[in-house]
């Protein structure tokens, strides 16, 4: 059969025997995928540093019909991203990163902007930038690109059009806005200015490059997070184990 050669992100890894590595590598042209590296945990010429948590590589793999994992014959290390691991917080972002990607692009599932994007977030992490807002606008982009952005043209309750003027209100069951007339503001329905919508509309579209020129400060990211994570929760029913640890 023949081999596949993808850029591919390393999401995890399981030793398996004595020498062999179990990974699962997200793939920019297959998606998420599962293999088995023989001898990956002793190699010197096939997989030299590249299985690592979080590195960017050049994977040769094959896949086998009827088989869950596919056979990994090399790997070419492209960018390991150490910046990633200088501080416990940019590390527990990644792993969130990690885990929102396993969630919403499952096995078999390729998209070539969302392998993107978290390429581009994990760069950008390792480059220092401020972790608040590569979160808030990492959320909002792949939530957007998993099928979940967020309706602002209208209450999403009543249909009245919404024309960029005055207060909002973040309805999390239907994932769009509401009227102050529909529904009161509360911890679990906050409240949205013209200017937070106008920036997370920005944020579900614009692609990763763009991100170093976005002028907003951390607080007005901190409260974008708080609204992107009470409708990640209910979207996907439940919360994510590494979100904890941010």
């Amino acid at each position: 059969m023949t081999s596949t050669i993808s850029s591919s992100i390393i999401m995890r890894t399981w030793e398996y025997g004595e020498t062999d590595l179990i990974v699962s590598f997200f793939t920019e042209d297959r998606g998420w995928l599962k293999g088995i590296a023989k001898g990956g945990r002793k190699s010197r010429n096939r997989f030299v540093n590249c299985l690592d948590l979080f590195c960017l590589c050049s994977l040769e793999y094959e896949i086998k019909q009827g088989r869950d994992l596919c056979f990994l014959q090399s790997g070419k290390l492209i960018q390991s991203f150490p910046g990633i691991r200088t501080t416990f917080s940019s590390l527990s972002l990644a792993s969130y990163m990690l885990e929102v990607m396993e969630v919403l692009f499952p096995a078999g599932t390729a998209d070539r902007i969302a392998f993107k994007l978290f390429r581009g977030s994990l760069s950008a992490m390792d480059r220092g930038c401020d972790l608040v807002r590569l979160r808030a606008f990492f959320e909002a982009r792949v939530l957007s690109l998993g099928g979940y952005a967020i309706d602002f043209s209208r209450c999403c309750q009543c249909g009245r059009k919404y024309a960029g003027q005055g207060t909002a209100v973040f309805n999390r069951v239907k994932g769009g806005i509401s009227c102050l007339k529909c529904l009161g503001e509360s911890k679990s329905a906050p409240g949205l200015q013209p200017s937070m919508i106008a920036l997370l509309k920005k944020l579900q579209s614009a692609p990763v490059e763009e991100l170093p020129s976005m002028d907003w400060d951390a607080t007005g990211a901190g409260r974008i997070c708080a609204v992107l994570t009470l409708h990640m929760e209910y979207r996907i029913g439940r919360r994510l184990k590494s979100a904890k640890y941010l």
